[in-house]
């Protein structure tokens, strides 16, 4: 199989960079489950932007804060600058963000200094990808194929020449590209509590580590606060920060208060988790007394119904809630143009570490992080296609039986990312003990 432009994954990342991508272009889009089993449609907060230049500082300040400062500074800069840009991009493809006397309605989320966020519901991520997709559907020079997994990169001294996949039946399948976009999500499916689909295993992290890609940050994984907790296996319910952000407050066992609901999400997940050890329980409680039941079932429909799924009326009663794994801040390394450190190759959204999110994702940057860095892959493409390199020799040395025993394979690339997570831990605590000892 042949094509000019490789993306692997359909969330948010991959469908605007692919919307982004020249029309004379083939692009071929690959999703190891059905397309709207990826992260981007289970975002319920919201996405950030930009109000105006008076906002640039504070913005730019929270950002900073909750990543502990160690974010790409040029890169938090990019992101923000071009957040006007990509909802004009969105609202153009049909979005429809929340809105008062029809202007856009903003929120507010922990870690922020002020509401800069925009909504659809409480099914944000949601909205947005599916007016992505129902664009990139009327491309005729997109083909999106389903439960078609990427088993490993093809590749030699460092240039990236397409992929081995596998389709639903087992049948492996090569498609050769000319540049390749690793768009697949994060590792919540490594984890046994996460919000995250759970095929969603790190595979770009792993075919990078096989091939000496450049990495980073790779252990540093969000916890999320508020997750509804249950007994059941499979993926948590996430409660949107932006509950807390309209006024939901956090209770112990004796109903009372402990916490500022705002606070970054590490530093809040960390107080929950000091809490629940004090009450000797596995969960805290969550109320939304103080949101009116109007706004409830208006602002947070998707959460409200779930709950009352699960037995809660959260416009009577609190509801427990646990942290979980939720983001991913570490990723194969890219530069500004989301270029990885091989030829040919690029990674954007929660695959990719562009530096944004530092050490701990601010609410709602996400989204918006992911459709500024895809756009601007798309552009470099666009201005570098014409001088690819290409090996018609690799193709024909290419042994498929190498990739017969697939559970293996999934075996190792999950080992693989487990030692080389632990190792990078390590590193950072080394780095961290020098600093103090040393400061």
């Amino acid at each position: 199989m042949n094509t000019d432009i490789l993306i692997v994954g359909t969330g948010v990342g991959g469908l605007f960079g692919a919307l982004n991508l020249p029309r004379d272009k083939k692009i071929l889009m690959i999703t190891k489950d059905e397309i709207e089993n990826s992260d981007s449609f289970l975002a319920q907060g919201g996405i950030c932007m930009l109000r105006g230049e008076e906002d640039y500082d504070s913005y730019f300040e929270d950002t900073m804060k909750a990543g502990h400062y160690e974010n790409r500074k040029e890169s938090v800069d990019i992101m923000i600058r071009s957040s006007r840009e990509i909802i004009k991009d969105l609202i153009g493809y049909g979005v429809e963000f929340a809105r008062e006397n029809g202007d856009l309605a903003f929120t507010r989320e922990g870690g922020h200094s002020r509401p800069r966020i925009l909504f659809h519901e409480d099914i944000t991520g949601r909205e947005i990808t599916e007016k992505l997709l129902a664009q990139v559907k009327k491309r005729d020079n997109i083909t999106i194929l389903e439960h078609t997994t990427m088993v490993d990169l093809v590749c030699r001294d460092n240039v990236c020449y397409g992929a081995v996949c596998r389709r639903r039946d087992g049948s492996l399948v090569t498609v050769q590209a000319k540049e390749t976009v690793l768009a697949c999500g994060g590792v919540g499916g490594l984890y046994e509590h996460s919000t995250n689909f759970p095929h969603l295993t790190g595979d770009g992290l792993a075919v990078a580590l096989k091939h000496g890609v450049r990495l980073e940050n790779i252990d540093y994984v969000q916890i999320h606060p508020t997750t509804l907790y249950s007994k059941k296996p499979g993926r948590r319910f996430l409660i949107s920060e932006s509950v807390r952000g309209e006024g939901a407050v956090l209770y112990n066992a004796e109903h009372k208060r402990f916490v500022d609901e705002l606070l970054p999400r590490d530093l809040l997940s960390a107080a929950i988790r000091r809490q629940m050890e004090l009450d000797h329980k596995p969960y805290v409680w969550l109320s939304m007394e103080h949101i009116p039941q109007e706004e409830i079932k208006s602002h947070f429909p998707n959460i409200y119904q779930k709950c009352l799924e699960e037995g809660y009326d959260v416009t009577k009663e609190c509801i427990p809630v646990v942290p979980a794994q939720h983001y991913f801040m570490g990723g194969i390394w890219v530069d500004r143009d989301s270029r990885t450190s091989m030829e040919q190759l690029y990674a954007v959204g929660e695959t990719s570490c562009n530096g944004v999110h530092g050490a701990n994702r601010l609410a709602s940057n996400s989204l918006l992080e992911s459709l500024v860095f895809a756009k601007r892959c798309a552009a470099k493409i666009k201005s570098e296609i014409s001088g690819v390199r290409e090996d018609k020799k690799v193709w024909e040395e290419l042994d498929l039986s190498l990739y017969s025993d697939y559970d293996k394979i999934k075996e190792d690339y999950r080992r693989s990312i487990e030692q080389e997570t632990e190792r990078m831990r390590r590193h950072h605590e080394q780095s961290n003990y020098h600093e103090a000892k040393c400061g």
